[in-house]
């Protein structure tokens, strides 16, 4: 059996996929560091792996390009593609919020926002006092001191959890062993896809404000988890010649530092 299947099924009976933004995962998570550009034929064979067929591929790389998020350029018979300036401008914050390190330690303070909107209501978000975001029209911190199950459960949407639940069912396919390098690096890419996705559609809840019927009560550090156990594979498959492929340079700074240390169990 394909060790892959339940990812690859996953992916394709979500609806109409969106090969570009497949494409965007691939750059941020496996090109970026790696001197930043790739091939068109390891960019084809890594999601044919997950299949994308070559014409979808190319019809993805056309929008990128029209709507400026890549460039490209041929050497010899080869074309690379690289995000663009724009692309890497939109991409840079994502990519902080994808590869945070997860907490290791209990909530020590809470802050609990209030702004106003537009039409004259008032948005309460609770989150821990060291990870609150920009200033709000009124912030207090201190303990949080009770917190009702019905709360609790408001914090998590029912898309927001269906979204879990698929997350939880690509981490439970990867608990078999990947050995092809090949099959890793097209498995630690579906797995960011489907990161990516939560992570920038909704907002990420503590272990302490999880319902404890949630269908993860720590995502991140379950991701980072996978993530480490099939890196070695992928990173592999990156340095791989031949086939048609040239060897991507060695990987910088930046994938040491993934999910707090990428060499951390």
């Amino acid at each position: 059996m394909d060790p892959l299947a339940p990812l690859i099924n996953a992916l394709h009976s979500e609806g109409r996929l969106r090969a570009w933004s497949l494409v965007i995962t691939a750059f941020g998570d496996l090109v970026q560091y790696r001197g930043g550009e790739i091939s068109t034929a390891r960019l084809r064979q890594l999601l044919g792996r997950v299949g994308v067929e070559s014409g979808t591929l190319r019809t993805a790389l056309s929008r990128l390009g029209r709507d400026g998020w890549v460039e490209s350029e041929r050497k010899g018979r080869t074309s690379f593609y690289r995000l663009s300036a724009k692309g890497l401008d939109r991409f840079a914050p994502a990519t902080t919020r994808i590869y945070a390190q997860p907490r290791t330690n209990r909530v020590g303070k809470w802050a609990i926002d209030l702004n106003l909107t537009a039409s004259g209501a008032t948005e309460v978000k609770i989150s821990p006092a060291d990870e609150a975001g920009p200033d709000a029209d009124c912030r207090v911190i201190g303990d949080l001191a009770s917190l009702s199950a019905t709360y609790r459960a408001s914090l998590l949407s029912d898309s927001h959890r269906s979204a879990l639940a698929a997350l939880v069912a690509d981490l439970k396919a990867l608990e078999r062993a990947i050995t092809d390098p090949l099959d890793a690096a097209a498995a630690r890419l579906l797995l960011i896809h489907r990161w990516r996705r939560i992570v920038l559609r909704f907002p990420e809840l503590p272990e302490e404000l999880m319902p404890t019927d949630s269908p993860l009560q720590d995502p991140r550090g379950a991701v980072a988890t996978a993530y480490k156990r099939i890196a070695p594979e992928t990173e592999a498959w990156l340095g791989t010649a031949g086939s048609g492929l040239e060897t991507m340079p060695l990987a910088d700074t930046r994938f040491a530092k993934r999910f707090g240390g990428i060499d951390k169990a």
